[in-house]
């Protein structure tokens, strides 16, 4: 199974160099025990474009689909046996980065 772990954050690129190593050993950790897909950094929400591709001609808006406090600053694909498993590594994970996280499987797995 597959779950997305998104990193909540209101500040981007605000890790102190302590988080940024813990975050580095715990996704080396990700690798040695076979959890690791993908994972990434993103700006903030202000980089944003929103595209509707819905209606005749796409529509671009710049900034981010909704206004919040809070935002995804970071996130981890990774591949665990089950939910339990993934909570576990997610929990680690949030330890290490030092915000709160959200777990989501993807679907059809």
């Amino acid at each position: 199974m597959q779950f997305l772990i998104s990193v909540l954050d209101d500040t981007t690129n605000s890790a102190s160099s302590a988080e940024m190593a813990a975050i580095d050993a715990f996704n080396d950790r990700l690798v040695a025990g076979g959890h690791w897909v993908l994972a990434g950094g993103l700006t903030a929400p202000s980089a944003a474009t929103v595209i509707d591709g819905r209606g005749e001609r796409p529509v671009f808006t710049d900034g981010p689909f909704i206004e919040t406090k809070e935002y995804i600053g970071g996130f981890w694909v990774i591949t665990a046996p089950d939910l339990e498993t993934a909570l576990a590594l997610a929990a680690e994970g949030s330890q290490c980065c030092n915000r709160r996280v959200e777990v989501r499987p993807f679907l059809g797995d």
